[in-house]
């Protein structure tokens, strides 16, 4: 007598599972947008094996190093910040009542040029756990230009010791003296590139590729054209992406137009950083002309409603970049220009304020920002094949949310 067996169900009944969540309703942002109610997730070497009604992975799965039970509870992807300086976490209350130029001048700078590595650690060890209270479990910090070498190991160690998905966009300026940047935090473009090199040789992808890094000049107004032509060259050979602010206020176009005699997105399509691997932050002021450009070349925006309130730099054109079918994922900035590193915040702010701007209640849905702040955000950092949305085979990258 022959006796066939289902040797994949088999092994599948005998996989001890790391995690398993079960009794939870499971708000899944997948392409089918569904929602599980009474369901579970089960987790094997930080990877989601399945996903499904508690009662049929119960009894796929009897053995799992832990078990929660979420009954009351809602499951969502861990949330992305797309846009963080955790150095500012220092700098909580010190902006206030202040517009972006000012900020800049009176706080932000004086206050860099003097930053130690203890500093530095500190902050970032701090603002990683901050957001991690408000479920964020990946975060970008975009470290501006400093005066010790060995900063941004410190920011990196922090991700290490905090356990978060990590990006570290490597700051840098080498120009707008008249614009008010610091010679003090000036480099030259060996030590950039040779700083550049070490990091990427170093940390990108470190940590089983939960740790990486980018490019991050601060601003095209204080970025000299050889800088930002490096930047696009330095990119393209470790396959990595580049992050830079862009037309956060007037300032930073007309900054860019005394210098290059063009705004600063035209600068970034003259040296080739216009593509699908740039990430702009703020885009407040982008003219019609831009959005379709930024739409052209597949470039990713960075939203950071609280700090454009902050800062009183503007309402940045989101619906419009959304119809055009922009990739725009959410941010809290830095703890300077927004006193928190809450996520939650920031989302309610973003339906809020478009809202409020357009005299639309429909004009950003609750289901759209939380879109932009885990699959969109996703996609903005080049992550989206491993998290941003709970399925089979992505990241365990999970936040369980009680209800009232």
């Amino acid at each position: 007598m022959t006796v066939l067996l289902n040797t994949n169900y088999m092994q599948e009944v005998r996989l001890v599972l790391d995690l398993l969540i079960t009794n939870a309703t499971i708000v899944t942002v997948n392409k089918e947008k569904e929602i599980i109610t009474n369901g579970a997730i089960a987790v094997k070497d930080n990877k989601i094996v399945n996903i499904g009604s508690s009662s049929e992975l119960r009894k796929k799965y009897p053995s799992s190093k832990q078990v929660i039970d979420a009954t009351g509870k809602v499951i969502f992807p861990g949330l992305i910040n797309t846009h963080n300086h955790l150095f500012q976490v220092l700098y909580k209350g010190l902006g206030d009542d202040r517009l972006l130029s000012d900020w800049l001048t009176q706080v932000t700078f004086p206050i860099s040029i003097h930053l130690t590595p203890e500093d530095v650690y500190l902050a970032a060890l701090t603002g990683c756990m901050d957001g991690l209270h408000s479920g964020t479990t990946t975060m970008f910090d975009y470290m501006d230009s400093y005066p010790y070498p060995e900063i941004p190991d410190m920011v990196i160690e922090a991700f290490r010791q905090v356990g978060v998905r990590g990006i570290f966009g490597r700051g840098y300026l080498d120009t707008g003296r008249e614009f008010g940047s610091p010679p003090e935090l000036f480099q030259d473009l060996a030590a950039i590139e040779k700083d550049m090199t070490r990091l990427l040789t170093k940390y990108h992808n470190s940590e089983k590729g939960r740790i990486k890094i980018w490019l991050a000049p601060a601003a095209v107004w204080s970025s000299s054209m050889e800088s930002l032509k490096m930047t696009s060259e330095l990119a393209k050979a470790y396959r990595t992406q580049v992050a830079v602010h862009i037309s956060e206020t007037p300032f930073d176009r007309e900054s860019s137009k005394k210098l290059y005699g063009v705004s600063d997105i035209d600068v970034l399509e003259k040296v080739g950083l216009m593509g699908p691997d740039l990430l702009m932050v703020h885009c407040v002021h982008l003219t019609p002309r831009d959005i379709r450009m930024t739409k052209h070349y597949d470039a990713k925006i960075s939203h950071n409603p609280i700090s454009n309130m902050y800062l009183s730099s503007g309402v940045a054109p989101i619906p419009a970049m959304l119809e055009a079918g922009i990739t725009v994922g959410l941010a809290t900035d830095g703890a300077g220009s927004n006193n928190s590193n809450d996520m939650l915040e920031v989302l309610k702010m973003t339906a809020l304020l478009h809202k409020v701007e357009h005299k639309d209640p429909t004009i950003v849905t609750a289901e759209k920002v939380l879109e932009m702040a885990t699959i969109d955000a996703a996609k903005a950092l080049g992550l989206d094949n491993e998290i941003g949305s709970l399925e089979i085979g992505k990241k365990a990258d999970i936040i369980i949310h009680s209800v009232g």
